[in-house]
């Protein structure tokens, strides 16, 4: 068989960009960029050619629709120096006599002198690079469509003869039917989402890209000032198993008893229960165990602020100052109203990948649902989360809270069959007051304490009493306890952790 030789890539400037193509654009070939107004086309062509000029390419920008100064002027609004690319424009602009570059009037001539000028300015300047804004403006000016196909030819080929790596823009607002996709290499398109409430979603996908292993699928990303950002898809099966370890414990012997000896490494634990139960707390002491032996640990919070936290951790002795002095703890508030699913995985995988966390909690799964609506793509979305963690050896908690706080509570989504432990808690009334109940109602990974206890947070922690034999009705929602008073907690009984 005939050896395989790969294609030369080219590098775009945006590194995430680069491992969605599995390392950049094919060098020396024609590729198109389209989206609607907004996605930011012109952003990415731009730093396509600063990273060209970084690398001491010679780069040409080719406009119709905007002016020199106003490219300039959105450069600078990332703080990009674009000085060192040639801005060629084929725009009218009556208000700027003072004028450095040519200046035509698409309007008033033919298709082909216009394509012979952009051919021309190619040879004078030895651009490597080039971008063109826009082949919309291109389409318009072609007398037909067997026209516009001829010149395009012609420009591709001529291109490809003086090794140029171009992309073309494309706005999409001319009713293109897909003639460019059948003679460029590749074919990027961006999308912008609005929502009913927050900012848009952007994402793109690679629609087209001959000879070249890309990854499929849609990938978020985000324009900041002086980046643009993008969050590969994650795929579970690319990262290789690591080995686990020993069992976390969360510190309070009860809990850990019942658990049957802690939660085992590369597993997902789901904690279930109405609002105000507790399973944010239970959640962070595993966090701060952890991070107390020395491994990071990353606490991803949807539904409070980190002063909330701070409050509640030290009301209970689960203070986190400690382990965020050390650098063992991460806290992150995430915004679901400004947050894209493809973003907040990203930041999953930074801590895991580059912090080596070992403990990561979602906090909660309620909220990251409004990021995205469609429930089929959430659970999905998770499923591969929760894989590419489990292979990773992470300790993961992900809170689920129920609709209702007593009564007949809900699930707003069930989750339980991605979770490999789920703890249950519950309130019930006994003896005048509203008291709380746990149980472990599922663990794959070993034997479980599978009776029902109540449970009390204090400034001292988590107190977990004995099996309430006669608590009935937890799992209908209506918890009614029927049984002694001194066997509740503060009523003379002695705790499960006693020996």
């Amino acid at each position: 068989m005939p050896e395989i030789v790969p294609l030369p890539l080219t590098k775009t400037g945006i590194p995430e960009l680069d491992v969605v193509l599995r390392g950049g654009l094919p060098t020396h070939r024609l590729h198109l960029l389209e989206g609607a107004p907004g996605t930011g086309k012109t952003t990415i062509g731009l730093r396509f050619l600063i990273a060209g000029v970084a690398k001491s390419a010679k780069c040409l920008y080719v406009t119709f629709s905007e002016s020199e100064q106003e490219l300039r002027s959105a450069a600078a609004t990332h703080g990009w120096d674009v000085s060192g690319i040639d801005i060629f424009e084929l725009v009218p602009d009556e208000a700027n006599a003072s004028r450095q570059q040519t200046v035509l009037f698409p309007s008033e001539v033919e298709f082909d002198k216009t394509i012979e000028q952009i051919i021309r300015r190619v040879e004078e300047t030895g651009a490597e690079r080039v971008v063109i804004d826009s082949v919309s403006e291109l389409r318009m000016l072609a007398r037909n469509k067997l026209a516009y196909r001829r010149q395009m030819l012609e420009l591709k080929r001529f291109m490809q003869g003086r090794e140029v790596t171009t992309i073309l823009l494309d706005d999409l607002l001319t009713g293109e039917d897909g003639e460019l996709h059948s003679f460029v290499h590749g074919v990027i398109t961006l999308e912008l989402i609005e929502r009913d409430y927050g900012a848009a979603r952007r994402r793109l996908r690679i629609a087209k890209m001959r000879g070249m292993n890309f990854q499929s699928g849609w990938h978020d990303y985000m324009l900041v000032p002086g980046e643009v950002l993008v969050f590969p898809s994650l795929i579970a099966d690319e990262h290789a198993s690591l080995p686990g370890g020993d069992p976390l414990q969360c510190g309070f012997a009860g809990l850990d008893r019942i658990l049957g000896r802690g939660l085992d490494r590369g597993t997902t634990t789901m904690m279930i229960g109405p609002s105000g139960a507790g399973k944010s707390s239970i959640a962070l002491s595993y966090a701060i165990s952890s991070a107390n032996q020395g491994e990071f640990a990353s606490y991803f919070s949807f539904d409070e602020t980190y002063e909330t936290f701070l409050r509640r951790g030290n009301s209970l002795g689960l203070s986190a100052d400690a382990a965020i002095a050390g650098k063992h703890f991460s806290w992150r508030r995430m915004n679901p109203s400004r947050l894209s699913p493809g973003e907040f995985v990203w930041a999953v995988r930074r801590d895991v990948e580059d912090r080596d966390a070992r403990v990561v909690v979602i906090d909660s799964i309620n909220s990251y649902l409004s990021t995205m609506p469609e429930e089929r793509s959430l659970v999905l979305h998770l499923h591969e989360l929760l894989t590419y963690l489990n292979r990773r050896g992470v300790v993961t908690i992900i809170v689920l809270a129920q609709q209702g706080v007593v009564g007949d509570v809900e699930n707003p989504i069930d989750l339980s069959f991605l979770s490999d432990t789920v703890l249950l808690l519950r309130f019930f009334e006994a003896a005048g007051r509203l008291r709380r109940a746990l149980s472990v109602i599922k663990r794959r990974t070993g034997l479980h304490d599978n009776a029902i206890h109540e449970y009390q947070l204090s400034s001292d922690g988590l107190e977990v009493g004995p099996p309430l034999e006669t608590l009935r009705g937890i799992f209908s929602g209506i918890p009614t306890y029927e049984g002694a008073r001194e066997e509740l907690i503060g009523e003379g009984n002695q705790p499960a952790s006693a020996p």
